[in-house]
């Protein structure tokens, strides 16, 4: 399954005294990513919640290659790094113009209920959507 990119317009209120993308933000359109990533997948986080799993971050990591400034239009591409039957890392790669701005990963796992969940026991349909995920 090919997967379309995300594009994010950088706001004005995301940018800082300097007049660039605070490096916060880069978290945001990170979660931005991966919703639109999931509804891709045909398996968004209203579906995921109202079937009872939550996907909490574990992790995250962003390493800056440029500065964005109002009004760029950062493209996001997802890829999964891996995956396991209870935890995703995604590898996210975003660009303006083409330009590497920043690289950056995000590992979540899988709970249903409040306790750990096989995502591919509990949610296979999820699991082989992630997988086949291009």
């Amino acid at each position: 399954m090919t997967l379309q990119p995300y594009h994010h317009e950088v706001r004005y209120y995301e940018t800082d005294k300097m007049g660039v993308t605070h490096h916060s933000n880069y978290i945001r359109i990170m979660e931005e990513a991966r919703l639109d990533w999931m509804d891709q997948l045909g398996y968004g986080f209203e579906r995921m919640e109202a079937e009872g799993i939550v996907s909490p971050v574990t992790s995250v990591t962003c390493n800056y290659k440029k500065t964005t400034t109002f009004k760029d239009v950062i493209e996001v591409t997802l890829k999964v790094k891996q995956l396991s039957e209870i935890r995703l890392t995604l590898a996210y790669t975003m660009r303006v113009r083409g330009q590497l701005v920043c690289t950056a990963e995000s590992t979540h796992c899988f709970f249903d209920g409040g306790r750990p969940a096989v995502i591919a026991e509990r949610f296979p349909e999820l699991y082989r959507a992630m997988m086949e995920a291009e």
